[in-house]
Formats: structure tokens, sequence, C-alpha cells
């Protein structure tokens, strides 16, 4: 798996999303932190909004961040984008109306939205064999875990000598460390697309993914993911803090639980993916998140809340997440042309977080109101609603090649080579506006 970190520019690309990463979760943990200053029991409504301002965010930005990404330069939007976010992280620590944390959030996130996307979409073109892509991936994937993981261990540390306020300094050190990686590298030129209009690049990453059944089996795999993810990151502050009345070092522990789930995952699928399709593997982390959270709703009914429970229930839960959103790279490499490829990231990035906008508020919402179990229940149903929908969208025996003809196109047409009829792997594009054999 380490070997592609030979390539100079995808180690530099590598450590600017670990270090920017690190400065994020010690964000998570100390917003967590702050919501239950400003707000105390009601912290899971705060954290539940603080949530979708991100999300919507997400949606609203990052289609139109996809459309323009490859006509700028990359290296000069990625390091714009991670200075406007340490700038916004250096505020934080002065807040003093939980509306003031709402302006934040929206400036940093929507600063995210536009440079996450856009990273995800270079790394193909700096490792464009699909054996490193895959090592690289799970190399992201671990990256990711950083924030589950060394972030809460590092903030459980540095909780016990300074106040929570500081770890937002080490978010803006992150930010500005990864600003200093990007800029050491040249990154490869994207390719020149075809002048279109503006609602036509816009909205042409989504149209290529919702016309692809592979990536809308994955948007529905994205809902189980957000209604579990939405338990743990919006609800661990309430569980830990107020049901158990543990300390705030243990609520680092807890989010530690889950990243160490996500990692195992992380580092057993390079070699699983060679032998194993995506399809089952992420079919089974979805049923995995899913089944934890029935089964924690059971024990909290019959037993009660036990921080040890809590913990494995998080350790499965992240391992299941890192089964579904690991793989995932790889579906979307595979579903669009390299021009292509930076709006179709956004698709995926913004119809994702679609997902995590409408779970993140239910889930704060249903933990308010009804507790613990009602809010498990309700979103393991979500969660057991969307495998359903991901086996329905996405056959279980994906041809590699779909044979096909084209009407739709002059005999003497490049494309054709003479041959009407013919077949290839299937992509969305202009030659083949719609997943059919007939065109």
């Amino acid at each position: 798996m380490l070997n592609v970190l030979a390539d100079r520019t995808y180690r530099h690309l590598f450590l600017a999303q670990i270090v920017a990463l690190l400065g994020t979760g010690l964000a998570t943990v100390a917003l967590g932190l702050l919501a239950y200053d400003l707000a105390g029991e009601n912290a899971a409504m705060v954290l539940g909004t603080v949530f979708t301002i991100k999300m919507a965010a997400y949606v609203g930005i990052a289609p139109v961040a996809g459309a323009f990404a490859d006509r700028v330069n990359r290296r000069a939007l990625l390091v714009t984008l991670d200075l406007i976010r340490a700038a916004c992280a250096l505020a934080l620590p002065f807040v003093t109306e939980v509306w003031q944390v709402y302006v934040l959030i929206f400036l940093l996130q929507s600063a995210s939205a536009a440079f996450t996307p856009t990273f995800q979409a270079t790394i193909p073109d700096v490792l464009p064999e699909e054996d490193r892509y895959t090592r690289a991936l799970s190399l992201s994937r671990l990256a990711y875990d950083l924030e589950n993981i060394v972030s809460p261990t590092l903030a459980a540390l540095l909780l016990a000598v300074m106040s929570y306020n500081s770890l937002f300094l080490g978010t803006v050190v992150g930010f500005v460390g990864s600003a200093l990686l990007v800029v050491s590298v040249m990154l490869p030129s994207p390719a020149a697309s075809e002048p279109r209009g503006i609602y036509d690049r816009t909205t042409r990453g989504i149209r290529i993914y919702l016309a692809t059944p592979r990536l809308r089996g994955l948007l529905a795999l994205n809902v189980a993911v957000a209604a579990a993810g939405a338990m743990v990151l919006v609800n661990s502050v309430v569980l830990v803090r107020g049901t158990l009345g543990l300390a705030d070092s243990d609520l680092a522990w807890t989010m530690f639980a889950f990243g160490a789930g996500s990692m195992t995952a992380a580092l057993l699928l390079p070699r699983l993916l060679d032998r194993v399709p995506d399809r089952p593997a992420m079919l089974a982390g979805a049923g995995l998140m899913v089944g934890t959270l029935v089964c924690l709703a059971a024990f909290i009914g019959w037993v009660g809340l036990e921080w040890p429970m809590l913990l494995g229930a998080w350790l499965l839960i992240g391992f299941g997440y890192s089964a579904v959103l690991t793989p995932s790279g790889r579906l979307l490499r595979r579903s669009a042309h390299a021009e292509d490829r930076p709006a179709v990231f956004a698709a995926q990035f913004a119809l994702s977080h679609a997902c995590w906008l409408l779970s993140y508020p239910l889930s704060g919402w249903l933990m308010t109101r009804f507790g613990a179990v009602p809010a498990l229940i309700v979103l393991a149903t979500v969660g057991a609603i969307g495998i359903v929908a991901a086996l329905c969208f996405w056959p279980g025996q994906e041809a590699t090649e779909v044979e096909h003809t084209h009407d739709n196109l002059p005999p003497d047409h490049p494309h054709l080579q003479g041959h009407r009829r013919h077949s290839h792997a299937l992509v969305i594009d202009d030659r083949h506006p719609k997943w059919a054999t007939h065109f």
C-alpha cells in the first residue's frame, strides 16, 4: 500500500490531507464542547444545526466548484481555499454566541466544499493506474480516520493542560500546513473540456452520476452511511457527557473507537478488493452499520447505556462506514472520463452530503425529543431503506463491457471505427447520454 508514496506529488498531497484532517479533528472535538458550553443539554440540537449548515454549504457550493475546476489553476485554487479555512478557524475561539458559530462554520465549510472534490479529482490524474489508485484510496481513508483517532487522542492530551478553545489554533496550523504542502508541488493540468453553458457545466456531473446504475447504488448506500454516521457525530456528546456523565476526554476516546473501526477496515480493504467486487463489500459494510444500531437500541432498552457497549458499537459502525466509503472512489473513477471527473466527484460530494443534510437535523431532533432508543431505531430504519434501494439500483451482475448500437452518430464517426454495433466499458458522455444498448 505504501509504495504509492514514492510518487513525490502524491506524497505531498497525502501529507497535506493528513495535517488538514488533524486540525479538523481537533475542531470537531472543540465544537462539541463549545456547543455544550453555549447550549447545555440542547447541545445535540446546536450540533445538528452546525452540521446542517455544513451540509447545506457542501450541497450548494460543490457542483458549482466542480463545474469550473478544469478552468482554473488547481494548485492556486487549493492553496487559496486552505487559507480561507485557516482564517475562519482562527476566529472560532473568540465567539460568544451560537449565531457566530453558525456564520463561521458556513464560511469555512463553503471553502471545504470547493476544496475537497477538487483535491479528490486530482488524485486519479496523479496516479492513473487502477491498482495504485486503489491503494491511494485506502491511504486517503486512513488519513480521514486520523480525524477520529489521532486527533481525539491528541485532543484528550491537550485538554488535560489547556481549554478546548486552544484546540482551534491546531486547526489553523493544519490548514496552513496543508497550503504549504500543496504549493510545494506541481499538479497535473486538467484537460480542457468542450465549451459549455453555465447550466450544462453545473449540472453535468449530477446528470452523469444519476444516469449510472452503480452510482445510483452508491447514493443509496450513502443514505445508510449518513444515518449511522449522524448518530455517532451528533449524539456522542450527549450520550457521553449527559447520559453517562463522563469527562471531556472520554468523549475524545469514544470518537477514537469510531475511528479505530474505520481504520481497521481501510487497512484490510486493499487486499480484499483484489478478490471481492466492490458491491458485496460495500453492502456488507452498510449492513454492519444498520445491525449495530439495532443491537445498541436493544441493549439500551433492556440494560441501559454503558460506556464499553457504546465503544464497541462505535467501533463496528466505524468499520462498516469505511467499508462503504473507501471503494467509492473506484466507482467514480470507473464511471467518468478524465475531463468529467471533477464534475462527477463534485456530484458525489454534493449528493452524499445531501444525505447528511437530512440525517444531521433528524438525528439531533430525535435525540433531543425522544431519547437514544427511538433515535437509534429510526436511523437504523433509514439505513435499511438505503440498503434495499442499493440492491434495486445496482445490478448484482454488472457487465464489464456493454454491447450497443449508435443511431445517434454518422456512420463515419471515429468512435464507431466502421462498426455501428460494438462493445466497450460504458461511461455516460455526449455519445452515450443514457445507460442503454441503443443510442
